[in-house]
């Protein structure tokens, strides 16, 4: 199978999905695949002449972040006609979308924390909520962005007047406890991972996520079996809410105290290096890292 594979791009994840992208070329290369590398840049002319010289049966989309995962490249390749890994274009534009994901997820019946979208003057003027709460950007990934105001904290102004993520970002409440995330592939929910920060780190931030050292993953999660099966259902039922297709990842905090269980994010375009969250679940499934990237790109020619 000819198989064009899309890395880089031009978001803040772009070094992420260099390291994804390069991954899954050799994954797929040694699954016997006819593999094109296809670094994006800004130029998306560029792109589009690329593609259509390496003449792909499929794409594999390798991108993170902004223009990668929220709807833009995808409605490029179904311009192209061709088949793509991963969600269409609604469901990476609404899973981008902070905001509109908490919308969709709370009238599934789903657990969101309490929060809303407000703008940046607003943010400058009080706080939005009760501390502790969470600062994100509307639009990014990877934790890019993220503060966290706590009791006390005279951050807020600060945080408001050097914010570069656009006029407004979300607020959510605080939940304390253990970072969690279960990745779905298809219809089915794979396993529940408990990612443990290093001692150094504030939170599982974008540092936590990349760098060596940064986060121990344990999979699968030691939860009671309820809480468990609680965390599969929710992101296979958050994957099906939002209509995503091929693999996604939900994330979730909980908190043991009070067993509060809350989903974060949906990631519809998951880490893909070797040692990501999603790869390291199929791997405990018996599922290789060849064998996922070769389901990927057979599924989204399925379709």
């Amino acid at each position: 199978m000819k198989v064009a594979v899309l890395l880089g791009g031009t978001s803040s994840e772009r070094p992420v999905s260099l390291i994804s992208g390069k991954a899954a070329i050799e994954a797929l290369r040694e699954k016997g695949h006819d593999v094109t590398p296809i670094d994006v840049g800004p130029d998306i002319a560029t792109t589009i002449a690329s593609l259509k010289a390496a003449a792909p049966d499929v794409v594999f989309n390798a991108l993170h972040g902004p223009r990668g995962e929220d709807g833009a490249i995808q409605g490029v390749l179904e311009w192209l006609g061709l088949p793509y890994t991963h969600s269409g274009i609604r469901a990476s534009a609404v899973a981008m979308d902070k905001g509109a994901t908490r919308i969709l997820l709370a009238a599934a019946g789903l657990p969101v924390a309490q929060g809303r979208v407000v703008t940046v003057e607003d943010l400058a003027e009080a706080d939005p909520l009760p501390a502790p709460y969470v600062i994100k950007p509307v639009a990014e990934g990877s934790s890019v962005g993220v503060e966290i105001v706590r009791t006390g904290d005279n951050r807020r102004t600060e945080i408001a007047r050097t914010w570069r993520f656009g006029k407004e970002a979300l607020v959510e409440s605080f939940i304390p406890g253990r970072e969690l995330t279960a990745g779905v592939m298809g219809d089915r929910a794979l396993a529940v991972t408990d990612i443990l920060p290093s001692e150094t780190a504030a939170f599982y931030d974008f540092e936590a996520k990349y760098k060596a050292g940064g986060s121990r993953h344990v999979v699968p999660a030691k939860l009671p079996q309820a809480v468990t099966d609680r965390a599969l259902d929710y992101a296979l039922r958050a994957h099906q809410t939002l209509g995503c297709q091929g693999a996604s990842r939900t994330d979730f905090r909980y908190d043991e105290d009070t067993d509060t269980l809350v989903i974060l994010e949906v990631n519809t375009q998951p880490g893909m290096t070797p040692t990501s969250l999603l790869p390291e679940q199929a791997a405990y499934c018996g599922i290789s890292y060849p064998e996922l990237c070769d389901w990927m790109v057979r599924e989204a020619l399925a379709r």
